[in-house]
């Protein structure tokens, strides 16, 4: 049984598609494309929160999304590996939702479980084509199933992006979506100890990375993504 989405954004923490690509989920959302997300661990080094508290707010920032499901895999936070288990529960989900693209962590990244990430989701969605490769999931033996494309969405470092997502109308919504993970973000009540993403100065980051990334192209906000492979186009004039 698959669960078939246009696209499945995928993070190593529970927070990543929120940061890192969520314009431009609620952007093809509102047009009509189907949308599923990945955690591969639950976040449960973070110094603030526990991995039940991240998974609460996951699970309410993935409804105010409007995502069709979130699924969260239980990878070891911060001592995840390469190999063949982990490409294996990351194939399983890749053959379940079909999807036709998928969002990644970007190769490099502050945190080192980010490009780690990249790297083993982009392998797991071409071994997911294999069909040598058997899979049974939930009971169900699985067909191979390949991604058109992997795109990897800018974090925190400053990457040069191959292309931009304007998402101009919707960045509101990306900031009130990453503030869903209270237990992580900016929140004057809180007691738990301060860290470089809990100060109101990293939303305000944010928010200027955003407009960085939108400026070249005339854009007030956008999200950057790389990608490991050309991108081509049939037509010009479909180019801002």
């Amino acid at each position: 049984m698959e669960e078939k989405v246009n696209i499945l954004a995928v993070g190593v923490h529970p927070d990543d598609i929120e940061l890192g690509c969520s314009g431009a989920l609620l952007q093809h959302i509102r047009k009509g494309y189907q949308v599923g997300l990945l955690d591969l661990t639950r976040g449960e080094l973070g110094s603030r929160g526990s991995a039940t508290i991240r998974t609460h707010e996951a699970m309410k920032a993935a409804e105010l999304l409007g995502a069709k499901f979130r699924i969260q895999l239980s990878m070891l936070d911060g001592f995840f590996e390469h190999n063949p288990a982990n490409l294996t529960s990351i194939i399983e989900i890749i053959r379940y939702a079909q999807p036709d693209i998928v969002l990644a962590n970007a190769f490099s990244d502050r945190h080192p479980d980010h490009g780690r990430a990249g790297k083993l989701i982009a392998d797991a969605c071409f071994l997911a084509g294999l069909i040598k490769i058997k899979t049974d999931y939930k009971g169900n033996l699985q067909t191979a199933w390949r991604p058109k494309n992997v795109y990897h969405y800018i974090q925190d470092y400053y990457l040069k992006p191959d292309f931009i997502v304007d998402i101009s109308d919707v960045m509101s919504q990306k900031l009130e979506l990453i503030q869903t993970y209270r237990s992580q973000f900016y929140n004057p009540k809180s007691k738990e100890p301060e860290t470089p993403i809990s100060g109101q100065d990293f939303l305000d980051f944010v928010q200027a990375r955003a407009k960085d990334m939108g400026r070249p192209a005339g854009y007030a906000f956008a999200e950057g993504f790389q990608t490991a492979k050309s991108i081509g186009v049939k037509d010009l004039f479909h180019l801002d």
